[in-house]
C-alpha cells in the first residue's frame, strides 16, 4: 500500500472517544428503528385483543323435541296462530248510555242471552204513546162500524117504504148515500188504524234495540264498556263514545291460519292430514286436517294463508295462541313413537376441520358440539340424535370466526 493510501485511511479513521454508543451496548442510530417495531407489535397484540375478545353477535334457536316441533312422517312445516273463523264485536243498534252491562270476560253465554241494557225512558214513552194511538184508531173503527150498521139497517127500511108507497124515493136515495159516506169514512179509520199498528209495532222494535242480546253462543273475550258510558254502532270523534259493549268468540270455530312459503305450497293439498302443537302445550299434539288454501299470496313475505281444522278441542285452547302445524303424507297413528334427539333448524350446523358441528351458548359462550345429523329430515328440520339437550339454544348461522368457548351476544331474529 503506498503512502498516500495510508494517510487516507488514518483520516478516515474514527477514534474511541466519537464513536456513537451507550456503555457497550447497541449503536444509537439503531434506536429510532426499534421503536418503530415495538410500536407495530404492540398495535397488533391490541388489535388482536379487541378482534378477539370482543363477543360475537350471534342469533339463536331453541333445540326442540320432535314431538313439539313437528310429527313422524311431516312433509312441511308451518306456524301460525289459533284463530276463530265466528267471533263478534257486539254493540246496539241505536246510541243510547248503559244502564246495566251483564258480562265479563271468561264467561259463557247463549244465544239470545241478554248481555246490556240502555237508557230506555223516552223510548218507553213512545211505545206507549203509539200503544195509546192504536187503541183510539180501534175506538173509532169500532164506532162506524156501528154507525154503518144502522145506516145499512136504516136503508133497506126506506126501499121497503118506497116499495109500498108509503115514502119517497129522495128519502130511500138519502140513506143509500149515508151507507156509502159511513162505508168510506169506516175504511178510512181502518187505514188509520193500520198505519197506528205499523208505528206500534216501530216503537216495539226500536225499544227492544235498548237491550243488547248476544248473537250466538261463545266466551267473552273482552269487556268493553262500563255502566253509564255511551253506547253507538257509529265511530263517534273526541273517543268519549264506546262502538262495542263486548267481544265474543265461538270456540267451536277455533282453528289454526298459517302462513306456507309459496315455493312449498304445491305439496298442501285440500283434506290433507295434519299435526299441530301449540307453544303453550308443546306435549299436546293436536290432530288435524287442511281446510283450504286461500287464493291469495302475501308478496312482502312470499306466503299463501292455509286454514287447518283442529280436531279436537278443549278450554286450553284459546285465540291467538302460536301454533306450529305439521303438515302429513298419512294420517298419524295415535301409538306412533317420535325419533330420538332433538330437531334444530339445518342452517345450524356448520363445518370446522371436516366436521359437522353446532355451537351451544352456553352462559354466554360458545360451545362447539361435534354432530351427526340424521338422514331423513324432520318437518324441514335437521335431527340430532345426540350432543344436543331439548331448549338448548344454537347459533343460526356461526361465522367463521366463531370458535369453541368465544364470547356471544345473541341478538333477536329477523321476523
Amino acid at each position: 500500500m503506498s503512502k498516500i493510501d495510508a494517510n487516507l485511511l488514518n483520516e478516515l479513521r474514527i477514534e474511541g472517544q466519537h464513536r456513537e454508543h451507550d456503555g457497550g451496548g447497541a449503536p444509537r442510530w439503531l434506536w429510532p428503528a426499534v421503536g418503530s417495531a415495538l410500536v407495530v407489535v404492540l398495535l397488533g397484540a391490541a388489535g388482536w385483543w379487541f378482534l378477539t375478545a370482543r363477543p360475537v353477535a350471534v342469533q339463536t334457536a331453541a333445540a326442540l323435541a320432535p314431538g313439539a316441533g313437528g310429527a313422524v312422517g311431516a312433509l312441511l312445516q308451518a306456524t301460525g296462530y289459533v284463530t276463530a273463523r265466528r267471533q263478534a264485536t257486539v254493540s246496539t243498534q241505536i246510541t243510547g248510555t248503559l244502564t246495566k252491562v251483564l258480562i265479563e270476560e271468561g264467561d259463557h253465554v247463549k244465544a239470545g242471552q241478554v248481555i246490556a241494557t240502555l237508557e230506555d225512558s223516552a223510548l218507553r214513552a213512545g211505545l206507549v204513546a203509539a200503544q195509546a194511538n192504536l187503541q183510539a184508531a180501534q175506538a173509532q173503527v169500532t164506532q162506524l162500524q156501528a154507525q154503518l150498521a144502522q145506516a145499512e139497517a136504516d136503508a133497506r127500511r126506506q126501499s121497503e117504504l118506497v116499495a109500498s108507497g108509503m115514502t119517497t124515493r129522495q128519502a130511500s136515495e138519502q140513506s143509500r148515500t149515508t151507507v156509502a159516506s159511513f162505508t168510506a169514512q169506516l175504511d178510512a179509520r181502518r187505514r188509520e188504524a193500520d198505519a197506528a199498528r205499523a208505528q206500534l209495532a216501530q216503537a216495539k222494535v226500536n225499544f227492544d234495540y235498548t237491550v243488547v242480546r248476544a248473537p250466538f253462543s261463545g266466551v267473552v273475550t273482552e269487556k268493553a264498556a262500563q255502566v253509564g258510558e255511551i253506547v253507538s254502532p257509529l265511530s263517534a270523534g273526541g273517543g268519549f263514545t264506546r262502538t262495542g259493549v263486548g267481544t265474543i268468540v265461538d270456540m267451536d270455530s277455533l282453528e289454526v291460519d298459517v302462513d306456507v312459503n309459496e315455493a312449498y305450497i304445491g305439496q298442501v293439498t285440500p283434506d290433507m292430514p295434519a299435526q299441530a302443537v301449540l307453544d303453550a302445550y308443546a306435549d299436546w299434539k293436536i290432530p288435524a286436517h287442511v281446510i283450504a288454501i286461500v287464493p291469495a299470496a302475501d308478496r312482502g313475505k312470499a306466503t299463501v294463508k292455509v286454514r287447518v281444522a283442529l280436531e279436537q278441542k278443549d278450554a286450553r285452547l284459546v285465540p291467538n295462541m302460536a301454533a306450529r302445524v305439521s303438515f302429513l303424507g298419512q294420517k298419524v297413528a295415535a301409538t306412533a313413537q317420535a325419533p330420538k334427539g332433538v330437531l334444530v333448524p339445518a342452517q345450524a350446523i356448520a363445518q370446522r376441520d371436516g366436521r359437522s358441528v353446532v355451537f351451544v351458548v352456553v352462559d354466554g359462550k360458545a360451545a362447539q358440539r361435534a354432530v351427526t345429523p340424521a338422514a331423513q329430515d324432520v318437518g324441514g328440520m335437521k335431527l340430532l340424535p345426540q350432543a344436543v339437550q331439548v331448549n338448548e339454544r344454537v347459533v343460526l348461522s356461526p361465522p367463521p370466526s366463531l370458535h369453541d368457548g368465544a364470547d356471544v351476544r345473541v341478538e333477536d331474529a329477523p321476523h
